[in-house]
């Protein structure tokens, strides 16, 4: 059964696997009890935020354990515009400056802070590449009081790869000096320079992304950078994220992330086999979704007078897996918001992703048109 839906979630490896059993079994304590038992979980909570800064290439102390990028990228954008971490304008008069590319995660938090008169959203326009329109993000740094840019290192819809150093030079431009949030969940293990992302001041990491556990993450943030916890309760985690951090999914991430830290070569060459796919599909009525610079493992195309969820579930049934869009929108009878703002909702409607990774096999794109040439022509 061909999987092409990496961007949705990563087969875990055979390491994570592992290291997760072998905490299961040895460091199952509670990592804040102080005796033997929760020592031994400890343990593996910190060599997960050892292995985490080394990633992200950001001092471990500056690691704050999530239970994924959703709730990462909440505790960042919602930071931002916390009069107590900030100490700026009144609630109301602070702008945050996003776009529609955004993951519902900044998305909607970005809605939801608009609605609560926290924040007013400057949604930056997007072109039909898939990237953000930078002339019209210089016009929303116009705003005197932007508090906050939050903006995306890779989409996970269509793969493709935003201009962070031109939104970071015209960001520093600003005399207010805004904060920069950059959900790079889909970068991590993908992209083999990520020397820019030393500009932002938040970072998000999401381990089942690079093949390491669900239900963990992590919000990694530049010193000095004031955070604000959304959940209130114990103090774990510097009283920034309460509950009990799961030392087994640490173990898992420690082992990915440490992975992933070598993989984007082995991304690479997945772009002769995407290239492949998409030029047997294409002459079978689609187009291409996301003409901007990609990484490497993902094709969005759409087909025409298909429902994208349709296609999927033909394919599905021929032993193809692939998606219709973000996996956090599934199920949903609502076209894509990405690929809407980029190329309207008629294009999103009839998308379909495909999304290799480090496993995917010359054997598998060929099946993969194999069955896809055949479900088309029907």
């Amino acid at each position: 059964m061909p999987y092409l839906d990496w961007n949705a979630t990563a087969p875990p490896l055979p390491e994570v696997l592992d290291a997760m059993r072998a905490a299961g079994e040895q460091g199952w304590g509670n990592p804040s009890s102080i005796h033997a038992r929760g020592r031994a979980a400890r343990g593996r909570v910190e060599d997960a935020r050892e292995a985490v800064g080394a990633l992200t290439r950001r001092d471990p102390r500056d690691v704050t354990f999530t239970a994924g990028g959703t709730e990462a990228n909440n505790l960042a954008v919602r930071s931002a515009f916390d009069e107590a971490s900030s100490g700026a304008p009144q609630p109301g008069n602070a702008v945050l400056v996003t776009s529609r590319l955004e993951h519902p995660s900044v998305a909607k938090v970005a809605e939801a802070l608009e609605r609560e008169g926290k924040a007013r959203v400057r949604w930056v326009g997007v072109g039909k590449d898939g990237t953000l329109d930078l002339l019209d993000l210089e016009r929303a740094l116009e705003e005197p009081e932007v508090r906050l840019v939050a903006v995306q290192a890779v989409n996970g819809e269509t793969g493709v790869v935003q201009p962070l150093a031109e939104i970071f030079s015209r960001v520093s431009r600003h005399p207010k000096n805004p904060r920069v949030h950059v959900d790079a969940i889909q970068a991590w293990g993908k992209l083999a320079d990520l020397d820019v992302l030393d500009q932002a001041d938040t970072l998000s990491v999401a381990a089942h992304k690079f093949r390491g556990p669900k239900s963990i993450g992590a919000l990694v943030a530049r010193p000095g950078v004031r955070l604000r916890p959304v959940l209130v309760g114990g103090s774990q985690e510097r009283g920034l994220r309460p509950g009990t951090v799961d030392p087994i999914g640490a173990a898992g991430l420690a082992a990915a992330a440490r992975h992933a830290g070598s993989s984007p070569a082995r991304y690479a060459v997945l772009g002769a086999l995407r290239d492949r796919l998409e030029a047997r599909l294409l002459p079978l009525g689609a187009i291409r979704v996301g003409t901007g610079p990609r990484v490497p493992h993902v094709a969005n195309l759409s087909f025409a007078g298909w429902l994208g969820a349709e296609l999927v579930a033909a394919l599905d049934l021929e032993g193809v897996c692939v998606s219709s869009g973000s996996a956090c929108s599934a199920g949903t009878v609502e076209p894509s918001v990405v690929v809407s703002a980029m190329l309207g909702a008629k294009v999103a409607t009839s998308c379909v992703r495909f999304s290799m990774g480090e496993d995917t096999t010359s054997d598998e794109i060929d099946e993969t048109i194999a069955i896809a040439t055949r479900v088309l022509r029907r």
